[in-house]
């Protein structure tokens, strides 16, 4: 039953969203504005929501191979460009465990909501991993990796508009830093090579996070305690 509901749900999301054309319209953000409120009224746990969509989750494995298609197709750019592409991720990786992190213990946030905030510009299951690492939520660390996806893939492209920025690379390479795999969704549905430059962000970005998140976060509690 579930699983019909959700994909109802999204697909008119997103006739929704290419009817209206409007960033706040994210078909993503939709689904959960309508799907959650509607399980908490029926009182249905989240376990048997998930049970019922589980083949829809083992579907994220493939679609995420798939993102390497356009990355082949790209391999050209990368070559030539390879120290910007690296040069951008590891400032985009570092300045974003930085600022929220260091926001959130400027607030006087707990240790545990600090170190998972931290990991949440990067795919989940490395969130989690990283968030547990330094002793962080891996739960929580979920949570934040998707409210900052979201944010990404509803602000990421007005902002462009916004500061004039119409390069794939540098389009593509800001959606895969700050906002994983939500932003490299709605990178790809925009363009198809920002779709590409993001997914290899994406990659990029994870790799540098789980290396050097643990060297962070500690420099960060000797500053704010």
């Amino acid at each position: 039953m579930w699983i019909l509901v959700t994909v109802v749900v999204f697909w008119l999301a997103r006739l929704l969203s290419k009817r209206f054309q409007h960033p706040v319209l994210n078909p993503l953000l939709i689904c959960l504005v309508v799907i959650i409120p509607l399980l908490l009224v029926l009182q249905v746990p989240y376990e048997v929501y998930f049970e019922d969509n589980k083949w829809i989750h083992y579907l994220l494995e493939p679609a995420v191979v798939a993102l390497a298609f356009p990355l082949y197709e790209q391999l050209p750019q990368i070559r030539s460009r390879w120290k910007v592409i690296v040069t951008a991720g590891l400032c985009g990786s570092v300045l974003s465990m930085i600022t929220g992190t260091a926001i959130a213990l400027a607030l006087g946030a707990d240790l545990q909501l600090a170190a998972s905030i931290l990991p949440k510009s990067v795919t989940t299951p490395i969130a989690m991993a990283v968030a547990e690492q330094i002793g962080g939520v891996p739960s929580l660390a979920a949570v934040m990796v998707l409210i900052a996806g979201v944010f990404g893939a509803v602000l990421g492209y007005p902002l462009f508009q916004l500061a004039r920025i119409s390069h794939p690379m540098a389009k593509g390479l800001s959606m895969g830093t700050v906002a994983h795999a939500l932003g490299t969704a709605k990178a790809a549905e925009e363009n198809y090579k920002d779709g590409a430059f993001s997914s290899l962000a994406l990659v990029l970005c994870g790799v540098i996070t789980a290396i050097l998140a643990p060297v962070i976060y500690p420099i960060l509690l000797s500053v704010f305690q």
